[in-house]
């Protein structure tokens, strides 16, 4: 009875233990045994004691792994430095393309190095001794023509050629309106403000009688084109207006370069107030003082006479004339040869009315009577210079008494240019694309340029030209 007592608390004392340890091993981790350590005997079993398999254990470590023994290759390819079927045809194409772009090149190349053609030289403005006469001469020409429009004029021919029913003027005048024609000043009170040169308007319009005025300056069109309407505002005088568009670029510096002018340099003449726009054609410029506002300035004005003198004696070549007057002041200078002219003038005609006196027989001195001295005929230089002054007042004179007309017909196209912008669509010029005529213009109004004369009307008058 005591023996059986016993048994029963052994088992029940086992099983609590068991229960503790199984409580312990579900709130906390198990902890690996220390590397120095022996594993603890397994406990001891009996006929009374429970299996080992169905109490759960923790004499082991999760972290442990089985040595798996070495690996061995299957032969498969590694996926990490293989491409899919589009990238490896992507690069062919690539590849491709390099190749077509090296023998194009090569073919460009190689063809650039042909001869000169006509239109090719005409072009640059050579001569066939001028140019490069190797291929690689003609190659590296044409390929650093190709950079041209960077640093050369937009056109070719910067003025168009001559037109054979409108008369040409034998000489061109170039003028700059940077510090020559006018200046512009900036204050706090009234901003920028531009003021014109003293005797400008005369300058202008009585040369424009001898030369093909045109106005040549390095500003921008948005800039100089309002000075420029404002200096000729009925289009009567200027002929033609050169911007910064039309020069060339010398290490970012705009030039002025004659040989695209389309004209014979031998009758070009060039006004302005900056040596380094000029630098090109050196001899055909003539270098006047900057401007700076003065109001009492003559310098304009001094040298119409000089100017006057090319184009009524019609030199072949204005080159040496130019060099002759280089450094100097030129409206003193010339205005001291015109002095040396008149009195030589002067002296011929005293010398032979003295030869004339004592050979002929007058009327008055068979009567007794003195003669009177006749005045002293004018000279060619004069004679022509009366000429273009009368021709420059019946100019000025039909402007005065047609002014509110041109003011009217000024107006009224700049009015048209309005309506074209504000109509102007992209449905109508796809329109005009396709069909291959103009868009539909508004009517002109009545007793404007545009608008038919009536029977029996007379048109307005046209100003005569020298």
């Amino acid at each position: 009875m005591l023996a059986a007592t016993l048994s029963r608390s052994v088992v029940s004392r086992r099983i609590a233990t068991h229960s503790a340890r199984c409580l312990a091993s579900k709130t906390s981790p198990p902890k690996s045994p220390a590397k120095d350590t022996l594993p603890p005997p397994p406990a001891p079993t009996g006929p009374s004691t429970p299996s080992s398999s169905s109490v759960p254990s923790l004499d082991f470590s999760p972290l442990v792994e089985e040595d798996e023994g070495p690996r061995e290759r299957t032969g498969a390819r590694s996926s990490k430095n293989s491409l899919s079927s589009i990238e490896r045809r992507r690069r062919m194409l690539a590849r491709g393309a390099f190749a077509v772009f090296l023998v194009g090149a090569g073919v460009q190349t190689w063809l650039m190095g042909r001869e000169w053609e006509e239109w090719e030289l005409k072009e640059k403005r050579m001569k066939i001794e001028d140019a490069p006469s190797t291929r690689w001469g003609r190659t590296r020409a044409r390929i650093t023509s190709m950079f041209d429009f960077f640093t050369e004029p937009l056109w070719p021919e910067l003025l168009p050629g001559p037109h054979p029913s409108i008369p040409q003027k034998p000489y061109t005048l170039l003028v700059s309106i940077d510090d020559l024609l006018v200046t512009s000043t900036w204050d706090r009170q009234h901003g920028w403000r531009t003021a014109k040169r003293p005797g400008v308007d005369y300058f202008i319009a009585y040369l424009s009688q001898f030369y093909e005025v045109v106005i040549f300056t390095t500003q921008y069109n948005y800039t100089a084109a309002p000075i420029v309407d404002k200096l000729d505002p009925y289009q009567f005088f200027i002929s033609y207006r050169l911007y910064r568009d039309a020069c060339r670029s010398v290490q970012g510096e705009p030039v002025k370069d004659l040989s695209y002018l389309n004209r014979d340099l031998s009758k070009v003449v060039v006004l302005d107030a900056h040596a380094e726009h000029v630098s090109a054609q050196p001899e055909n410029a003539i270098i006047m003082p900057k401007w700076t506002g003065d109001p009492k300035d003559r310098g304009l004005i001094a040298m119409i006479p000089f100017l006057e003198s090319i184009g009524i004696f019609h030199p072949p070549d204005v080159r040496p004339i130019l060099e002759a007057y280089h450094g100097k002041d030129i409206p003193i200078e010339y205005a001291k040869k015109e002095a040396e002219m008149k009195q030589k003038h002067v002296e011929e005609w005293q010398s032979g009315r003295k030869g004339l006196s004592t050979n002929s027989f007058t009327l008055s001195s068979l009567f007794g009577g003195g003669g009177q001295s006749s005045p002293i005929p004018p000279t060619y230089l004069e004679q022509k210079r009366r000429e273009a002054q009368l021709q420059y007042q019946e100019e000025m004179a039909y402007i005065r008494a047609n002014k509110d007309n041109f003011e009217r017909m000024l107006k009224e196209e700049q009015e048209a240019m309005e309506r074209e912008m504000r109509g102007g669509t992209v449905w109508s010029a796809m329109q005009a694309m396709v069909t291959g005529a103009p868009p539909p213009k508004d009517p002109p109004a009545p007793g404007s340029a545009s608008a038919p004369v009536a029977a029996g009307a007379t048109p307005p008058a046209q100003p005569s030209t020298a």
